[in-house]
């Protein structure tokens, strides 16, 4: 076990190869099983692990309803293009033009995140208010609690990162009082 280095990689102990070190006049074989929990590696050493999906596209599938349903909640918020453009993490105008008129596409997955985060919103404001326009236009309206410190929701998910969508959506879950 600890001598010169065997025939062939099927010599080793109970015929698993052994892991030889850069230096081996230093350093010993070790078995493979010492090395690590055998019985998960007798299934699973050899396999290849699946790739996940590049984070760049997300799933083509979701693309469509989502780029949908976002701008028809823009419609109801009376967003302008620039506004639009900003909620989805101010993609080429070119691009969110052609996310506009196909509604349609391959769009990155931090896009699906943010219109993710706006669907949460705008369901959680059509339940917190009975009335469709006063949810829709809460969004512009200013607001004294202390996540926005006198500035609008818009204003707050303007702000450029996931995590503002992402705070303003916890918000209003705890005023349904989910949080």
């Amino acid at each position: 076990m600890w001598g010169a280095a065997p025939a062939s990689p099927e010599a080793g102990r109970r015929g698993r190869p052994t892991i030889a070190t850069a230096n081996q006049a230093q350093w010993p074989k070790v078995p493979f099983e010492t090395l690590v929990d055998h019985k998960f590696h007798q299934e699973h050493a050899m396999t290849a692990v699946p790739r996940a999906p590049t984070p760049v596209t997300a799933r083509r599938d979701l693309a469509g309803p989502a780029l949908r349903a976002f701008f028809n909640i823009a419609q109801k918020w009376a967003l302008s293009t620039d506004q639009e453009r900003r909620l989805l993490g101010s993609p080429a105008r070119s691009t969110y033009f052609r996310w506009k008129r196909d509604r349609a596409g391959s769009v990155p997955h931090d896009v699906v995140e943010r219109i993710s985060y706006i669907l949460g919103i705008y369901k959680a404001l059509h339940i917190l208010f009975t009335d469709s326009a006063q949810a829709d236009s809460w969004v512009k309206r200013p607001n004294a609690a202390s996540l926005f410190a006198g500035d609008s929701a818009l204003d707050r998910m303007h702000a450029g990162q996931v995590a503002d969508l992402f705070v303003v959506r916890q918000y209003l879950d705890a005023q349904r009082g989910w949080g």
